[in-house]
């Protein structure tokens, strides 16, 4: 019973993301939307997690079917992929490099101020 109330919830929360999809002219995709309601929900314990963990690790398990079309559809077109396989290859490379840097960079200078907060309060003391 707890997984089908978890996928109602669920359920819910992602059409409320549509209907704010519709309403606001912003390009924001829906299901951004739908996550950041959740976020909420779960935060001010609106949705409690241990009410939609069944439904949402069945939906994780259930996640890798859902790359199946997007595979068949590369497989269809394969012949044009070819062609920019190696820039496409490059692309993804430099953009994966990028990322990891930035992550990094931004995760020490979160670590150095949390440091630096917490000499500041035992200065206090």
């Amino acid at each position: 019973m707890n997984l089908i109330y978890g996928l109602g919830v669920i359920f819910v929360v992602t059409f409320i993301g549509e209907l704010v999809y519709q309403a606001l002219p912003l390009p924001i995709p829906a299901s951004v939307y739908g996550l950041l309601i959740m976020l909420i929900c779960l935060q001010t314990k609106i949705i409690k997690l241990n009410k939609i963990k069944d439904a949402s690790d069945l939906l994780l398990k259930l996640m890798p079917l859902m790359f199946i079309p997007a595979s068949v559809g590369l497989i269809n077109i394969w012949g044009e992929m070819q062609k920019i396989l190696l820039p496409l290859a490059v692309i993804i490379a430099l953009t994966t490099v990028i990322v990891m840097v930035a992550t990094g960079k931004v995760t020490q200078y979160i670590v150095l101020l949390e440091k630096r907060g917490n000499k500041h309060d035992r200065n206090i003391k």
